[in-house]
């Protein structure tokens, strides 16, 4: 008897779901995969955050001030940090910062029983997407009837000391939910269930950011001052961590679940 691809299909889907739950989040694979991005009721589907990163084990978190324009304990750190004007000072900066990240709601060709998912990615393959939404030659590559699929090449080429992604809109035009995928009735199910950018991230209060702060400082010096004191005086004395694209794309991952 043959293998049944569906039943093959469903056991990958449970293996890559979080806890039983199905994730929100996708991200591509060595190789090559075909994507379609997915129109917002907004009409941008370019959606963009900041996040700090390496403050302790602490996953990534969104920055309250860059996102929210609220108080943040970490950003005027990071201020304080850049003030001071040493090379220690100002590498720990670097890797303590705020950083923008992008994100998408797309439909994965094969994979469109696991429904619109969350396409994270970085600043070159933003401007790569904006470029090709510009370009008069494709119009709205979103378009439920007339939109067009991107050809997605995802890998760490040779000598390259970092994956990179590569766009290749596709040369032809094509509905979002073709008969194969289930026609309009499954195309307006798809639309009505894209995640929600504003609740797939927890939210840190000014209180809370403090407090992760206080635990990384205590925690990478020996200084027994006072928490408010060791925010001011010893920036230099707490251990850094070079800032690479690697460690970054690391604490992107796992906040993502990837």
């Amino acid at each position: 008897m043959a293998i049944d691809i569906n039943k093959m299909k469903a056991r990958k889907s449970a293996l890559e779901n979080r806890g039983g739950q199905k994730s929100s989040f996708w991200r591509p694979q060595d190789g090559e995969q075909t994507i379609r991005i997915v129109p917002t009721a907004d009409g941008d589907p370019f959606k963009d955050y900041w996040f700090h990163y390496n403050v302790g084990n602490n996953p990534g978190f969104l920055s309250p001030y860059r996102n929210f324009n609220e108080a943040d304990p970490l950003n005027d750190f990071v201020r304080q940090l850049f003030n001071e004007g040493t090379e220690e000072s100002i590498k720990q900066a670097k890797n303590l910062m705020a950083r923008q990240r992008f994100f998408s709601p797309v439909l994965v060709r094969g994979e469109e029983d696991q429904g619109v998912r969350i396409w994270g990615y970085g600043k070159t393959v933003y401007e790569q997407l904006l470029n090709l939404v510009l370009n008069p030659e494709y119009g709205d590559i979103t378009d439920v009837e007339t939109g067009t699929d991107l050809s997605l090449h995802y890998g760490k080429p040779a000598g390259a000391s970092f994956p990179q992604t590569k766009l290749v809109p596709r040369r032809r035009s094509s509905p979002l939910c073709d008969d194969a995928v289930g026609g309009d009735e499954r195309c307006a199910e798809l639309l009505e269930n894209i995640p929600d950018f504003d609740a797939i991230f927890e939210r840190k209060t000014p209180a809370e950011v403090g407090t992760m702060l206080d635990a990384y400082l205590l925690g990478e010096t020996a200084d027994t001052a006072t928490t408010e004191s060791t925010r001011t005086t010893s920036t230099t004395t707490a251990a850094t961590t070079t800032d690479t694209a690697s460690s970054v794309d690391a604490a992107f991952s796992e906040l993502m679940g990837t």
